[in-house]
């Protein structure tokens, strides 16, 4: 099935104070960085409250995932890491059991 995925990334993020303007902008930019990405088949950012914020994607394979991890966003998000979040970003690997896409 084309639109069937079976991996993901889960990332959870805390901003600095005073950076979650900042940490929104940056969650923003990344929906341009992997319109190019084709094996990124669903790519969310997420505010889950006042300071936490995520990122969650969903790949057709392995070799998808992997891609993303090697791609832009993950570069970008290396780089500003010291700046805008308050710990390193928790990149949790995860298995899609079960999907309903558009």
């Amino acid at each position: 099935m084309a639109d069937m995925v079976t991996v993901g990334l889960l990332v959870r993020l805390e901003a600095k104070p005073g950076k979650e303007a900042d940490v929104e902008e940056f969650l923003n930019a990344g929906l341009s960085l992997v319109q190019d990405e084709p094996d990124t088949t669903a790519w969310f950012a997420l505010r889950m409250g006042p300071s936490t914020f995520g990122i969650f994607d969903v790949f057709p394979d392995e070799s998808g995932r992997e891609a993303h991890l090697s791609g832009r966003v993950a570069a970008a998000l290396s780089d500003q890491a010291d700046e805008l979040f308050a710990q390193p970003p928790a990149i949790e690997k995860i298995d899609v059991l079960a999907s309903k896409l558009a």
